[in-house]
């Protein structure tokens, strides 16, 4: 095949610093959509970008030429950087992340559980929420570590 040919789909999540509710209402819109073009720039597209004060759920297009580490490592660089000027200077985010693959099949839903972060965490909490996604993709973790 002469062409190089991509389409996967991520999920990604991470929180702030010790889960500090940095991101609050009067901030939120920018913070997503900061986050949104800085994936577009590493021609990631997103397809969505939201969460709470304490954390960030990004569902975007792989780029066909980056691993997903690196994208990690530009989002959270550039954002940091940008939201310590327009948020507020002790902003940072966690070192970790959770990154999990999505069908296509499945990015609808995907995308509506973003959207509706608000109503999901009313009854319950980041750190549920995280082992949650990762027991559904089987993915083993120490306790110890993830919530740096």
């Amino acid at each position: 095949m002469p062409q190089s040919l991509s389409r996967v789909l991520v999920h990604l999540v991470f929180s702030t610093k010790n889960r500090e509710p940095f991101i609050t209402p009067a901030h939120r819109d920018r913070v997503f959509e900061y986050l949104g073009g800085t994936l577009a720039a590493l021609d990631c597209p997103p397809v969505r970008v939201g969460g709470m004060p304490d954390h960030v759920h990004l569902l975007f297009v792989l780029a066909k030429t980056l691993p997903v580490s690196k994208v990690v490592e530009e989002v959270k660089k550039d954002s940091s950087k940008w939201a310590k000027q327009h948020v507020g200077p002790d902003f940072y985010w966690q070192s970790g992340y959770g990154a999990f693959s999505v069908s296509p099949s499945s990015a609808d839903a995907v995308r509506a559980y973003i959207e509706c972060q608000e109503e999901h965490h009313r009854t319950r909490s980041y750190p549920d929420e995280l082992r949650g996604l990762l027991l559904r993709h089987d993915l083993e973790w120490d306790e110890r570590y993830v919530w740096d």
